[in-house]
């Protein structure tokens, strides 16, 4: 079985692994489809995120879906050439949080494709992968990339309900890669009336406007037009920080009305906060990590066409040109989402 093996910063390998025996309550997956993420991207470029290196060679990726070869023991409703959605997120269920009803908190996580933890949690980027049945969510009538969109769908429909009502809300978006442009899609699905997104390059707003956003802001180019929106204590009801970038951040604080919420999604260092300003207009300032029970319903929408991720699949790659995928995915002046097709 081969998998996709990072050892060190631009050392990715294909790489021949045993295949793992089937337990009770388990299914064997053929993997289909893999999305490239902002981790995995960190991963192959830089050895790791932030204070979190590679310690040990790693199978990346998360953003899978696949056919069910076989079932165990135990596992009902799923049947051999079921395609699902896998869900990465493997919590303990025992601890403290996942007992309060935090799942996306557990303490002892279980995260495909994680240095984190020492041994590192493997991830599912291989041609064969043995899963929980309860992460297999059954994707009938999606195809196989639209499957592997459900785990970023799923990150960006946990901070819509991070924001809480969006109903009738004037939205800003800073950051419009995959997650910025999910994210316009689940505002507009929450109710959004008006959505503004920001981005430092062009292409990326073009997929922000075709998933319906209301106006692109490139404010590299015009760095002075959010100005109007920060005048008499600002315009926006909610604002997802989806870019990591401290700028970012500091000038959707300036463009909040009061009492507005701001949800950081982006991951990257520490930033320096306006406090004044967020002091004064008495506004919320949450953090949005991962997903959960959001997973099944990321999938659920996607069946009822209710969200189209389509227009965002640019390029999909064999896993033998793993290199030039990695190149693909870190182009925004071409690409949006990169995926491995494992068939």
């Amino acid at each position: 079985m081969k998998a996709l093996v990072i050892h060190r910063k631009r050392d990715l390998r294909l790489e021949d692994l045993a295949p793992a025996p089937l337990g009770p309550g388990q299914v064997r997956l053929r993997i289909r489809r893999g999305g490239i993420c902002g981790s995995d991207l960190h991963y192959y470029f830089h050895g790791g995120i932030g204070a979190i290196q590679l310690r040990e060679p790693m199978v990346l990726g998360h953003e899978v879906s696949g056919e069910v070869v076989e079932t165990g023991a135990g596992v009902a409703g799923l049947a051999p050439g079921d395609l699902v959605a896998v869900s990465p997120s493997r919590p303990c269920g025992t601890c403290e949080y996942c007992l309060e009803g935090l799942p996306n908190q557990c303490l002892n996580m279980r995260f495909y494709g994680s240095a984190m933890p020492m041994p590192h949690i493997q991830g599912a980027f291989r041609e064969e992968l043995i899963v929980e049945a309860e992460q297999c969510v059954p994707a009938a009538g999606l195809s196989p990339a639209e499957a592997a969109m459900a785990e970023p769908l799923a990150v960006c429909l946990h901070a819509a309900k991070q924001a809480g009502d969006l109903l009738g809300k004037r939205v800003l978006i800073t950051g419009s890669g995959p997650i910025g442009v999910l994210m316009v899609l689940a505002a507009r699905r929450g109710g959004a009336a008006e959505i503004v997104v920001c981005d430092i390059l062009g292409k990326p707003l073009d997929f922000a406007v075709k998933a319906g956003a209301d106006r692109a802001i490139n404010t590299k180019d015009d760095p002075g037009a959010m100005s109007v929106y920060q005048q008499k204590k600002g315009y926006f009801d909610a604002h997802f920080e989806c870019s990591g970038a401290e700028p970012a951040l500091a000038g959707g604080i300036a463009a909040m009305r009061p009492r507005g919420t701001i949800v950081q999604l982006g991951l990257s260092g520490d930033a320096t906060l306006p406090l004044q300003q967020i002091t004064v207009k008495e506004l919320s300032l949450k953090g949005s990590f991962r997903f959960h029970a959001e997973f099944a319903t990321a999938v659920a929408l996607m069946q009822k066409r209710l969200i189209d991720v389509t227009p965002l699949l640019t390029h999909t790659f064999p896993i033998a040109d793993h290199d030039a995928a990695f190149a693909m995915a870190v182009d925004k002046g071409q690409s949006m989402k990169v995926q491995f097709d494992f068939s």
